[in-house]
């Protein structure tokens, strides 16, 4: 399957007012893409959409819920109605709620579903819709925790497993039929973005990540990269791979040392300061976050993992075990 260059596709972000989404925004209308962002806050979209235009028409808006099936058609519509369609479609909206899963209340167990997973299924439906004649990439953010869970979010953990059952499901299916359409999972660790003051916290101190926390910029790369190269998943981060593979090889292990480790250290040692973004949108439109610690500067591994070489290893490796099969068999 071939996909166009970053230059000459349009795409759609959803959560696209700060963070991540609005990192993958910002990049990609520097390599020259044409964009549509979506998020809750209309005010912050549109501050961005004009900055992201001085000097040319390169991105639209639409404010939508991605919870709400419709107003995720809507953005398709306004792609269309905008810029004549889109080439990737990159499902990035998503929320955590901090504290023990016996403090946190239904309804708001409920939204974060209604948010990162039927957001994600809704955002699908209309990718796929438009995707199937025309070609392109669906890349949905996952997490590392869709491997894994870990204690104070475990909401949060259970969705993005539903987001990677379902993101596979989907993979298969559309290979099985022969669409044109590349399904990607990309699945951020902790990233210094204003997640943990997004979140709703039901912890008396302020949560923040435990190390070792990522650039935005990081997820951005990876995401352009599934736009324009078809991949499978990609996971950002060599920390966060090494806890995927812990907890596969030695699970109780790993559940020892997320109780031990990851209680305490998603807490910062202050008072919860209140406010969050679960029902509401933040108004912050930032990149980053307020991480107290150390930011890695870049992931060696991310960067390594999407490379042309390292995605072609593996032909080269079935090449020579084959020519290796075949020399044995002449002799």
């Amino acid at each position: 399957m071939k996909l166009k260059p970053i230059a000459e596709q349009v795409i759609v972000i959803t959560g696209a007012s700060s963070g991540i989404g609005l990192t993958t925004a910002e990049m990609a209308v520097a390599r020259g893409a044409r964009v549509v962002l979506s998020a809750r806050s209309e005010t912050d979209l549109r501050d961005i959409v004009d900055r992201l235009n001085r000097g040319a028409r390169r991105a639209a808006y639409v404010a939508a819920d991605v919870a709400d099936e419709s107003a995720v058609q809507r953005i398709a519509d306004r792609a269309v109605e905008e810029f004549g369609g889109f080439d990737t479609w990159v499902n990035n909206a998503g929320i955590s709620v901090y504290g023990r899963l016996t403090d946190v209340p239904m309804q708001d167990k409920r939204r974060v579903f209604e948010t990162n997973f039927w957001g994600v299924v809704h955002g699908c439906k209309a990718a796929v819709k438009h995707l199937r004649q025309r070609g392109g990439a669906i890349v949905n953010i996952g997490s590392v925790l869709s491997d894994f869970s870990v204690p104070l979010q475990g909401i949060y953990s259970a969705s993005k497993h539903a987001v990677k059952g379902y993101t596979d499901a989907l993979r298969m299916e559309l290979e099985a039929e022969r669409a044109p359409i590349s399904v990607a999972l990309v699945k951020p660790g902790a990233i210094d973005t204003p997640y943990t003051e997004h979140a709703r916290n039901y912890m008396p101190e302020q949560p923040k990540h435990h190390p070792p926390v990522y650039p935005p910029e990081e997820v951005a790369h990876a995401i352009l990269r599934c736009a324009e190269k078809p991949m499978r998943e990609v996971v950002i981060g060599g920390g966060s791979r090494l806890l995927i593979a812990l907890t596969a090889i030695a699970p109780r292990l790993a559940d020892l040392y997320m109780e031990r480790a990851l209680i305490s250290g998603q807490k910062r040692p202050e008072p919860a300061r209140g406010g969050d973004s679960l029902y509401r949108p933040s108004h912050d439109a930032r990149r980053r976050g307020d991480h107290p610690g150390y930011v890695m500067k870049s992931s060696a591994y991310t960067r390594a993992v999407v490379s042309d070489a390292v995605r072609a290893a593996p032909f080269f490796v079935f090449g020579a075990i084959v020519a290796a099969t075949v020399a044995a068999a002449r002799r």
